[in-house]
């Protein structure tokens, strides 16, 4: 398939040109390769994660977490070896950050949310004016230790649990990757148990002081969900080989 005319069709699918992020998002690094039959997939984007992809011939890397962020940086140190090494291996690199968080097809938070049988209510948590979180109901309670147990078994990961909400859990918060600032806001929307990836010390005790079960599933975890179901959506349409490249961080 033609570069460009699969990089137009993940642009409008996934409101690339539409949805602020913190650097730009899509095509991030465009190789000479113009052909693309071979899509590698991907949570981050390193060496070792182009390397694989290379030596599964992959003509297109599709990440979550790309290469382009806050600020122009120099092509030099370890910013400029990915770069040349992309280019080197002729893969062209495709990124969707926060417009694959909130896709309501193929997006982590609404994956998340089917994943554990919860019905979406309402998108919450804006992101440089874009929701990605959802928020709803279970349609059928769970207890927090089924909850958790169904979670680490569909993302492979082991989950850290804090229990302070009820044992039954009822309604959910979600959001993937770094969340944990978001606790007093799952509390307000009246969810009892918040789902999302990772934390720090800062908001240990955020979860006893609203009453809130919270369900650290992993910021890498919780986000290779999206660019799978992505990369299944592409490869069914347009019949790409994709190939997930797993490189858990345990983060």
């Amino acid at each position: 398939m033609d570069r460009d005319e699969l990089v137009a069709y993940m642009d409008e699918y996934l409101g690339i040109r539409t949805i602020e992020d913190y650097g730009p998002q899509g095509l991030q690094v465009e190789a000479d390769n113009e052909a693309i039959t071979r899509l590698a997939l991907a949570v981050d984007t390193a060496p070792a994660v182009i390397e694989a992809a290379s030596d599964w011939q992959a003509d297109m890397l599709l990440v979550h977490h790309g290469i382009l962020w806050r600020e122009v940086q120099p092509i030099a140190g370890p910013f400029g070896r990915r770069v040349k090494l992309l280019l080197q291996k002729g893969l062209n690199l495709y990124s969707a950050h926060l417009a694959l968080d909130a896709h309501p097809e193929v997006g982590n938070n609404a994956l998340l949310a089917s994943m554990i049988g919860l019905s979406i209510e309402e998108w919450w948590c804006p992101v440089k004016g874009t929701s990605i979180g959802v928020f709803g109901s279970l349609a059928r309670p769970r207890s927090l230790i089924d909850l958790t147990a169904l979670i680490d078994d569909k993302l492979q990961t082991e989950a850290r649990v804090l229990a302070h909400g009820p044992e039954t859990v009822h309604k959910v918060a979600i959001i993937s990757g770094f969340g944990a600032d978001e606790v007093a806001a799952a509390r307000e929307l009246g969810a009892d148990t918040f789902l999302t990836g990772e934390t720090s010390h800062t908001y240990y005790w955020s979860a006893s002081d609203y009453g809130l079960n919270i369900i650290y599933g992993g910021h890498y975890a919780t986000e290779t969900i999206g660019v799978k179901a992505l990369g299944q959506h592409l490869a069914e349409k347009f019949g790409l080989e994709r190939r997930f490249f797993d490189f858990p961080t345990k983060m």
